[in-house]
């Protein structure tokens, strides 16, 4: 199973052509299941995650952020949504919502979102999140780690497979939340399974959005997080690598680099996107559009 977590900077930036950049990489990728942050929806029009799925072949669940007017004074529009979404191979069948907490100076709205997925022989639990930014709110980031951990323990049961936890945590890898996360929801990094000297920077000063953000130097601050692997070593981290690391035609994407983790499935056969396109049905998957691959 292939799972990619990517945050696509909302609609700043040249985002026309950086939408065409991201529906390039996940073409490529041939993901099973995508965590994504920062996905732009305008009001009653387009929403980039339903976009994405329609191209890709993938069914979508969308979580718009409760509080987006901090993030639509930047770019002066009050008609652009913000949110989280998963696209997903295979259907939704369940989905639940955490709004994260956070001082109401800081509340732009940022969301946890749990998507149960119905994959051949096993269902999967999967999440992904956007933390707070900034180097001044740690422990914001850590009251909301530990509600991160309680919402996984809520929904992390009744199926074989591991938890699938991807996100944003916008903290390094050593930093007091992320090793709080790990240990209160009992998870792994995926990270540890890349190739030794791989670059790891999620938040790399290569990109050109990224060069002269705060004077920060590169780092990881984007996962992939898996609980302990299932019967038959189900849900095992087997490789994992950046991607979204570059331009395409000459646009970077996003100015985060996607995580992509290659876990085990057990045995289980996959089917294709196109495959399971026409099952999704309801308010918490929204079917796609024609298949991508």
């Amino acid at each position: 199973m292939r799972v990619v977590t990517w945050n696509l900077w909302w609609r700043f930036g040249p985002w026309a052509d950086r939408q065409k950049a991201i529906l390039a990489v996940l073409r490529e990728l041939r993901p099973d299941v995508v965590g994504l942050q920062e996905v732009w929806a305008v009001e009653g029009g387009e929403n980039l995650a339903g976009w994405l799925a329609g191209e890709l072949g993938l069914h979508c669940a969308w979580a718009p952020s409760p509080a987006p007017e901090r993030w639509q004074r930047r770019i002066g529009d009050d008609t652009v949504g913000i949110g989280t979404a998963v696209l997903s191979r295979w259907p939704v069948v369940e989905r639940a919502v955490l709004r994260l907490p956070v001082p109401g100076e800081l509340d732009d709205g940022r969301l946890a979102l749990h998507a149960r997925l119905d994959a051949p022989g096993h269902q999967v639990p999967f999440f992904t999140v956007h933390l707070t930014s900034g180097a001044h709110a740690a422990a914001v980031r850590r009251e909301q780690a530990t509600a991160l951990a309680r919402f996984v323990a809520g929904h992390r049961h009744g199926t074989g497979h591991p938890p699938v936890v991807t996100g944003d945590l916008n903290a390094r890898p050593e930093s007091p939340e992320v090793r709080l996360l790990r240990v209160a929801a009992r998870l792994h990094d995926a990270w540890e399974h890349a190739e030794p000297g791989a670059p790891s920077g999620t938040w790399d000063t290569a990109n050109p959005y990224v060069a002269h953000a705060d004077g920060e130097p590169s780092t990881r601050i984007d996962y992939v997080h898996v609980g302990p692997p299932g019967p038959g070593g189900l849900g095992r981290v087997r490789a994992v690598r950046r991607a979204g690391d570059g331009p395409v035609d000459g646009v970077w994407p996003s100015d985060h680099a996607a995580v992509v983790a290659d876990l085990e499935d057990g045995g289980a056969t996959t089917s294709s996107a196109s495959d399971t396109a026409s099952d999704s049905g309801s308010d918490s998957a929204t079917g796609p559009g024609r298949p991508g691959w």
